[in-house]
């Protein structure tokens, strides 16, 4: 399950979407100089462009205070030209960052953390959802991946990941199981996943005996170890596997497509195209 060809091609549907709804602006605040965050922040822009979407980079001090970044956060919310904004994670350790994600104007949250949006998603009416969870969800879609009646095992029980990708799957009619790291007898669960997603940040955990042969296996996991980038699931199990996204070149441009994709649906919940709770 490349990503690539279907991140063009969503891509090229929102530069479409663009040149519909009119000018778009995407700004995105960074807190410091985390190098990784760096390089992501810089193909996010490059993207937008790409599609047509005006797109600010925010760059502030790592000594910024959090009154400072949660005053840029109000003026952005107030800035009628914005149409989605997305603070770079992580922040810097004098910043709550819960805080600053409610403070964000949900209806701008183009990263889908704030809790009005996480609320949807739970509740089972989904407005903005995190990029990752989604760019999964529709490479699933392109593969037919049965996923009604499927058992789903979610490994990761992170806020951008693991939760919100349960959610999806369970509103897809999958039996979900979510694991993490006092999960007993991991091996055990993964063994019988139709579909097995896995999302720690720890190279290679679920390793070729713990996948079940014809399954769909995603690899969210970017870990850079000194023989290069490998994700958290072992090479070797994409020979039993039906599916499997590769490391890289899988979920990850997925989910810049999917942020872009969630600029214009925030563009269109401002500007009365789509109807936006309250």
């Amino acid at each position: 399950m490349e990503g690539p060809p279907l991140a063009a091609r969503i891509r090229a549907e929102v530069a479409d979407d663009v040149r519909e709804l009119g000018e778009l602006r995407l700004v995105t605040v960074q807190v410091g100089e985390d190098a990784a965050s760096t390089i992501y922040l810089r193909r996010k822009h490059e993207a937008a462009e790409e599609a047509g979407i005006a797109s600010d980079d925010r760059k502030l001090p790592e000594s910024t205070s959090e009154d400072e970044l949660l005053d840029l956060v109000s003026e952005l919310n107030a800035d009628e030209s914005v149409d989605g904004i997305l603070v770079q994670l992580p922040l810097p350790a004098q910043i709550d960052e819960a805080r600053v994600i409610r403070a964000l104007d949900p209806v701008k949250d183009v990263d889908g953390f704030h809790p009005f949006n996480a609320g949807q998603l739970y509740l089972g009416r989904p407005t903005l959802v995190p990029a990752t969870p989604l760019g999964i969800m529709a490479l699933l879609a392109e593969h037919r991946v049965p996923l009604e009646g499927a058992q789903a095992v979610v490994v990761g029980r992170s806020d951008i990941v693991g939760k919100p990708i349960a959610h999806l799957l369970l509103q897809a009619n999958a039996t979900v199981t979510i694991c993490h790291s006092r999960t007993r007898d991991l091996a055990q669960l993964t063994l019988e996943a139709d579909v097995l997603v896995v999302a720690v940040g720890s190279p290679e955990v679920v390793t070729a005996d713990m996948v079940k042969q014809g399954s769909a296996v995603v690899d969210v996991g970017i870990n850079r170890t000194e023989g290069g980038i490998v994700g958290d699931v072992a090479p070797d199990a994409g020979e039993l596997a039906a599916w499997v996204t590769p490391v890289p070149g899988g979920v990850g441009p997925m989910t810049i497509a999917m942020l872009l994709r969630n600029t214009v649906k925030a563009a269109r919940y401002r500007r009365g195209v789509l109807a936006y709770p309250h």
